[in-house]
């Protein structure tokens, strides 16, 4: 009688099948866990935009002239690049100069649907796509979604 150590083909591919649901899985905690950290980074980043900018315009008493311009000439900004989502984004003094907004653009849906049920204590009121958030909110499943955050 022949005895034969080893393991068959099936036992070697159900091992390679679980192997590869949990490299599945791993990956996918690490992608929320990114994504959440990226987030994270955001938000204190927009929050120190936030500080500086009533820190440089408080002795003012208006915020006419705040721009991203502004705040990179003044040393409240590093650079133009976007704290989230696209590059192209602004920050604008409302008419009456009481408050400013900041205004980010090509947002993908999940950034949208974060900020916009999570949000920042520092903002006033949020805006997606140019209405305030209310019942829904409002975000397009494309990655065209603009986020304004209004702050006094």
């Amino acid at each position: 009688m022949i005895h034969e150590s080893g393991r068959s083909l099936l036992e070697v591919i159900g091992v390679m099948a679980i192997a590869g649901l949990m490299t599945v899985g791993a990956f996918s905690a690490y992608q929320v866990m990114r994504t959440n950290q990226t987030r994270t980074i955001a938000n204190a980043d927009l929050n120190k935009l936030v500080e500086d900018t009533k820190l440089l315009f408080e002795s003012r008493g208006t915020y006419d002239g705040v721009s991203v311009e502004y705040l990179i000439k003044a040393g409240a900004l590093k650079s133009g690049a976007s704290p989230l989502g696209g590059a192209d984004w602004s920050v604008v003094s409302s008419a009456d100069g009481n408050t400013f907004s900041i205004n980010l653009v090509d947002l993908t849906n999940g950034e949208c649907e974060y900020f916009a049920t999570n949000r920042p204590t520092w903002a006033t009121m949020v805006l997606v796509n140019g209405l305030e958030v209310g019942m829904t909110t409002g975000c397009f499943d494309s990655n065209t979604n603009q986020l304004s955050f209004i702050v006094e």
